[in-house]
């Protein structure tokens, strides 16, 4: 999903860079309407003028007199023309009741206030974040299937040791079993044995349980099917390899190598370029826009009923004026937020620092916890040791028998717990450092 997303981020950057450049539309559309267009109610009658060359003008061509003067029309008051000039009705009527019309445009930003750039910067920040979240997935992938392999590695020795130990209270079972009847030990004793063989068996059934659970877990982690078989290098658990923990940090390469804190220094930059983008509205935007425009009916060399059209170039300016604040208040609040966010990774930065600290102290706490262990199983061993001796001897009773061996398992349950506390505690060290690999 994380890498979907890394790559949706980045066709949009892509995208982003189309505005720089002209966008070409084309625009079509039909209108029906129920009438036609009469410029003229009746047919216009309009009078006539003829030359005069006396007077080298035109003079209109009126009714006259005996006398020559002009004759008004007693009910108008108004001269009555001799000749008219007709212009019927119907030579100015229009047909539009199919309109169809068309344009092609073409756009080209000169100056949008920054938008544009803003527009990139933002994309391209955000093309960042989602790399870096891919990132910081992958080092929890890798750290979840790290957690997930030595659990499996644990539950195999525990298994082992669970054999182990039912072969070691079925032994006691049977030597007491035989002492019963040489009449050397009572029944109480062989009931105690056997309650604890009973116990040994039912431990080895939850973890051989586990065991198959957590393989399935780990399948499923590395994204194959739960019933996977895998063959784990370490299966033959190793003593591990003790390192020193590093007693001073450079914080600052931490923090440059922390994917989760370049996400939020990426989400900075983001939220800056979006103050540009909310400036940019308060900036006059500048644009270039050419057309191809067409229609039928068209008007161009009088109406006709066919397809006509021509080019147009212009340019547009906006300039915002007044709008209440409003504009200025989306840039105050986008300035807000990315000092928000500012305050977010000095947050963070400090409680990396603390991690790194806890993650050191936790690995120093394991190594110890680990030669302890090794101290312990040894002195668990050689008790059992005399134990068992003792017991052949006639000298230790069975109750002492079974206590060395709960001490003997105990002590190797926590030497393997302290062996794959070691190898979790550096890979938490690695990861909290940055420099677990991804």
């Amino acid at each position: 999903m994380a890498q979907e997303n890394q790559k949706g981020a980045s066709t949009l950057r892509e995208a982003a860079k189309a505005a720089y450049l002209p966008g070409i539309d084309f625009t079509g559309s039909y209108i029906y309407n129920q009438r036609i267009i009469n410029l003229l109610g009746e047919d216009a009658k309009l009078p006539t003028m003829s030359f005069d060359p006396t007077t080298g003008s035109y003079q209109y061509n009126l009714v006259k007199g005996p006398d020559g003067v002009p004759i008004k029309d007693p009910s108008s008051g108004s001269y009555i023309p001799s000749e008219i000039a007709v212009i019927p009705k119907e030579a100015m009527s229009y047909d539009i009741h199919n309109v169809f019309a068309g344009a092609f445009t073409l756009t080209q930003p000169v100056y949008m206030g920054g938008q544009i750039r803003a527009l990139n910067r933002i994309a391209g920040f955000g093309e960042k974040i989602a790399t870096a979240m891919s990132n910081n997935v992958a080092q929890e992938i890798i750290y979840s299937v790290d957690e997930a392999y030595w659990t499996v590695v644990s539950l195999g020795e525990k298994l082992k040791l669970a054999e182990s130990f039912v072969a070691l209270t079925d032994s006691l079972c049977r030597n007491v079993s035989l002492m019963l009847e040489e009449g050397v030990a009572t029944k109480s004793d062989l009931l105690s044995v056997e309650v604890r063989a009973n116990e040994a068996n039912i431990a080895l059934v939850k973890v051989n349980n586990g065991l198959v659970l957590s393989r399935m877990a780990l399948a499923q982690i590395c994204g194959l099917p739960p019933a996977t078989h895998m063959e784990l290098t370490d299966e033959t658990l190793n003593a591990p390899d003790l390192k020193s923990v590093p007693p001073k940090t450079d914080m600052g390469s931490v923090y440059s190598r922390r994917q989760d804190l370049e996400i939020v220094r990426q989400s900075i930059n983001l939220l800056k370029s979006r103050e540009a983008l909310s400036l940019s509205e308060m900036l006059p935007k500048i644009a270039v826009v050419g057309a191809y425009s067409f229609s039928n009916p068209n008007v161009i060399d009088g109406f006709k009923k066919k397809f006509g059209g021509g080019f147009s170039v212009g340019a547009t300016l906006q300039v915002p004026i007044w709008h209440w604040g409003g504009d200025y208040r989306r840039y105050k609040a986008a300035k807000s937020s990315t000092t928000a966010q500012r305050f977010l990774l000095e947050d963070l930065e400090e409680k990396v620092q603390l991690q790194v600290n806890q993650a050191k102290f936790s690995l120093e706490e394991a190594e110890k916890t680990y030669k302890m262990t090794q101290v312990n199983l040894e002195k668990a061993e050689e008790n059992l040791n005399q134990a068992q001796l003792g017991f052949q001897e006639g000298v230790l009773t069975t109750s002492d028998v079974l206590a060395a061996q709960t001490a003997w398992l105990g002590a190797n349950s926590e030497k393997i717990d302290a062996e794959i506390g070691v190898r979790l505690a550096y890979t938490y060290l690695s990861k909290v450092l940055g420099t677990l690999p991804y």
